[in-house]
């Protein structure tokens, strides 16, 4: 099975524990990531999480999200094909950067999307090539 985690997702872990939604989620991502470490997921990685996390603010977390990449069995670069697709998410209302991590994650075959992103979450019925899913619902989806 395909994953593809947005910048949101992969910071979660290190967001403010506090709060029980954010908390549950960052179990949820945790869960994923031991999938993703005892292979039972394929990470896709894409241009656009490497961007983004590059403006990552607080060093500590872009080193551990860079770490990310090694892990990743699919790259996916740059190309024509995913700038059309991602203008034809933007018509959808989809924020120019969450419709490039969209475009990315279909070119990626991937099976699903995991962000933690409300609005790109209330966007999950339009987009029909990658199910959108919050880490929380994948994990009760699949268990």
């Amino acid at each position: 099975m395909k994953l593809y985690l947005d910048n949101c997702c992969f910071n979660r872990p290190f967001d403010d524990q506090n709060q029980m939604r954010i908390h549950l989620e960052a179990e949820a991502k945790l869960q994923i990531q031991a999938g993703i470490f005892e292979k039972e997921y394929e990470l896709v990685w894409s241009y656009i999480v490497e961007y983004e996390n590059m403006f990552n603010p607080h060093e500590e977390r872009r080193n551990a999200i860079q770490k990310w990449k090694k892990k990743a069995t699919t790259e996916i670069i740059e190309s024509e094909k995913i700038i059309t697709m991602a203008e034809r998410y933007m018509k959808q209302g989809v924020k120019a950067k969450d419709a490039l991590h969209l475009a990315c994650a279909a070119k990626g075959n991937c099976d699903y999307f995991l962000t933690t992103d409300d609005q790109l979450l209330s966007k999950k019925d339009k987009i029909k090539e990658v199910n959108i899913l919050n880490p929380l619902d994948f994990i009760q989806l699949i268990k």
